[in-house]
């Protein structure tokens, strides 16, 4: 006998080093892969924000707050007159920690007019709600959790987990035999299972370092390697990993571990906001998260709920009237559990992209990141609705086969190249070919603005008024064949002033501008403007036949629209730790690279294709007063339909076509502008009100001659010229009118 004992311990003690060697290991390390969690833009509310009541409250239900008619607690709201009550969340952003709040914010129409402290009434400067999870980016394994710390986790929820699960906890040491028999009696009395016999330790061990096989030796080991944590780790810090660890889930192949993120995935709530019926439902599913899955099986799930609050009365952790009150209400569960799967595809992936310039992808996936980006939730679904309704009333109304049309679209603000949203496709909620970064296609007119930039940057040469030249015309391309331009309606005008060959769209007088001009130097400007593949020097790219994404026009159009400067589109704000430690800041990077005077008379210009121009549809869409710059873009056979345009707020860019690259029969006006028109009226913007340039001055110019305009002229039009550019010679009607005054004025004097 002393020999085998011997020959054990022998056996065992090495053993047992191991398991120790094992759990420290694992419990001092990385505990778990963290996925990288999204947000989006927090909205910021202000005295003068652009913002309705309506849009507000929006918000607020993306957030998953509550409306209710007295908001006392965080995550709460109610409809006041003229505006809302709010009780905000405590969010830890990457400047500062942003505390709960109770806020009365009151609108005059589409406008904050106050912002007040609910209850003091003092004005609040501002004051910026939590952020909107969009995404996450899970690791292989696809585990899912939102870690918490104990002191953040609310004491009932602890109590409940406790009294359910373990008794004896903070008196044991990993094991507790009384406990086996206890569960045995509770269960026996509740008619089900409510109660287990394994230490909250035996659990953790279990999931955490052990497999599933049920087996003596797997109980062995667990009940060594208990004893073994306990031994080395304080009571409330196994408590935490239990908390965290614990399965409580599960949609499709992604696994939801630990209370934190159960709250969300089951009540869209953070665990703080949650009542005494869910930590209840919460702890059950302890006991078999797919057993008692309260959206399969909420009957099931109702009556474990119930007896739960039952053992809670009997333990004294609630109050036998509060517990009646907790049984009478609903389960409280949401209708559908938040995807895992960003609502949001096509913005994920440009973020992605931007994140692998600067992460590994192992640490996207493991280390927590928290990512703060640029996306404006109200924005992006505006986008996607006004996409996807107007791509099904084209198909109906153009007889294009159904399922066919597709299309893409980015906004971005004008003042700092923050991309709003990104929409890859008419399935805006799908993952999948995201034509909004990887459809590079002809743009057509769209490159003509380049064009005429490159002119106006030689004044002495080439103004608004510059007669151009469109009559036919044919061109041989370096290889030797033959090109010969057409105008959209295939008729000349002869002799046009360049701002109203730009404002139509010709081809032709574009084509003889872009040649005499040096189609090197457009090429030259589009670079400037952020065109950064390579571009072949034939003539044909004078009028579009070059392929750019979306995304290529967007960082183009919206160098045009921020007066010359050129800023990389970004969709990442901040980047923190797990611990919400700053990572790294996306600071703007703004470098000048067209002069002002010719770029404000090319958005003139751009103004007059929606004024007057092949966009003038679109005031149909939008206010006859609103000021707005773009340009329709159209490519042979109808294959592609662009509209670029920009407001003093918003740029944004639309782009329908087919995959297979058949025609689909619609200019940039009759099928991208309207989306573009949709997009922008649903979202609201600013007028356009670009910054004069000193060395700009305002010339009344005839439009008949364009040449000075005056009295006695029948049309007269403002246009901007750069100081000394302007026409020096008054039109004849100047001088006739003058003579007519004169003539008019001495009839009433004799």
């Amino acid at each position: 006998m002393l020999f085998s004992l011997l020959t054990v311990l022998i056996t065992a003690v090495p053993y047992v080093v191991y398991l120790d060697h094992t759990v420290r290991t694992q419990f001092e390390g990385k505990r778990w892969a963290l996925p990288a969690r999204v947000y989006a833009r927090p909205l910021e509310l202000f005295q003068g924000a652009n913002l309705r009541a309506e849009q507000l409250a929006q918000e607020l239900a993306r957030l998953g707050y509550t409306s209710t008619a007295k908001p006392e607690t965080p995550g709460t709201f109610a409809r006041v007159p003229d505006g809302l009550r709010v009780v905000t969340r405590t969010f830890r952003f990457w400047d500062s920690t942003e505390p709960s709040l109770s806020v009365r914010v009151v609108f005059d129409g589409d406008t904050v007019r106050t912002l007040r402290h609910a209850v003091t009434g003092a004005p609040l400067d501002l004051v910026r709600l939590d952020p909107l999870l969009i995404g996450s980016i899970y690791p292989s394994h696809q585990e899912d959790r939102v870690l918490v710390q104990i002191k953040e986790v609310p004491p009932l929820l602890i109590k409940t987990l406790l009294a359910v699960e373990d008794r004896h906890f903070y008196g044991h040491h990993g094991i507790d035999p009384f406990s086996i028999l206890r569960a045995m009696w509770v269960n026996l009395r509740a008619g089900s299972t409510v109660q287990g016999g394994s230490t909250l330790t035996q659990q953790l061990v279990k999931n955490f370092y052990l497999s599933s096989e049920r087996s003596l030796w797997r109980k062995l080991n667990e009940a060594i390697m208990s004893l073994l944590l306990e031994a080395h780790y304080s009571k409330d810090e196994i408590l935490e990993a239990y908390l965290n660890e614990v399965f409580l889930g599960q949609e499709g192949s992604r696994a939801i571990h630990g209370f934190g993120l159960a709250s969300q995935f089951y009540f869209n709530r953070p665990l703080t906001e949650l009542k005494p019926a869910h930590y209840a439902l919460l702890v059950g599913l302890v006991r078999g998260a797919s057993h008692y899955d309260p959206r399969r099986h909420p009957e099931r799930a109702l009556t474990l709920r119930n007896h739960i609050l039952d053992a809670l009365v009997e333990q004294g952790v609630l109050g036998a009237q509060e517990a009646a009150s907790a049984k009478t209400s609903a389960l409280g569960v949401t209708p559908r559990a938040p995807s895992g799967i960003s609502h949001y595809p096509a913005f994920m992936e440009l973020v992605r992209r931007q994140l692998r310039r600067d992460y590994k992808e192992e640490d996207l996936t493991s280390e927590g990141l928290q990512i703060f980006t640029t996306l404006d939730p109200r924005v992006q679904d505006s986008a996607d609705l006004a996409l996807s309704t107007r791509i099904a009333q084209l198909e109906k109304q153009y007889q294009i086969p159904a399922g066919q049309l597709e299309g893409a679209a980015l906004v971005t603000r004008t003042e700092n190249a923050e991309v709003l949203a990104v929409v890859g496709g008419r399935a805006t909620r799908y993952s999948g070919f995201n034509r909004a970064l990887d459809a590079a296609r002809p743009i057509g007119s769209l490159v003509k603005p380049a064009v005429y930039l490159t002119a106006l940057m030689q004044p002495q040469k080439y103004t608004l008024t510059t007669s151009l030249d469109d009559s036919p015309l044919t061109l041989k391309n370096p290889g030797g064949k033959v090109w010969t331009p057409r105008n959209y309606d295939h008729e000349y005008r002869g002799a046009v002033a360049l701002h109203t060959a730009l404002a139509h769209s010709l081809n032709v007088p574009t084509a003889r501008l872009g040649v005499d001009i040096g189609i090197p130097n457009v090429i030259r400007t589009l670079q400037k403007l952020g065109i950064e593949r390579t571009i072949p020097p034939y003539p044909s790219v004078l009028l579009g036949a070059v392929d750019l994404t979306p995304i290529e026009v967007t960082q183009m159009y919206q160098t045009l629209a921020s007066g010359g400067f050129r800023t990389p589109l970004r969709a990442i704000r901040e980047v923190l730790t797990a611990k919400g430690e700053p990572l790294q800041h996306y600071a703007l990077s703004i470098e000048q690279v067209i002069d002002p005077a010719p770029l404000f008379l090319v958005t003139n210009a751009m103004q007059e294709v929606v004024s007057a121009g092949t966009a003038r549809s679109l005031y149909t869409q939008l206010p006859a007063g609103l000021a707005l710059a773009g340009k329709t873009g159209t490519t042979d056979d109808l294959r592609d339909s662009w509209f670029a345009g920009f407001s003093g707020q918003h740029l944004a860019v639309a782009w329908l076509g087919r995959d297979d690259n058949n025609s689909i029969g619609l200019t940039g006006a009759s099928g991208a502008l309207r989306v573009w028109g949709d997009i922008i009226s649903r979202i609201g913007t600013q007028p356009l009100r670009p910054t004069q340039p000193a060395n700009i001055e305002m010339v009344m110019i005839d439009t008949a001659t364009h040449l000075r305009g005056g009295p006695g002229c029948s049309t007269v039009k403002p246009l901007p010229f750069i100081s000394g550019s302007a026409p020096q010679e008054d039109a004849p009607c100047v001088s006739s009118g003058v003579g007519n005054s004169l003539l008019q004025l001495l009839k009433k004097v004799f």
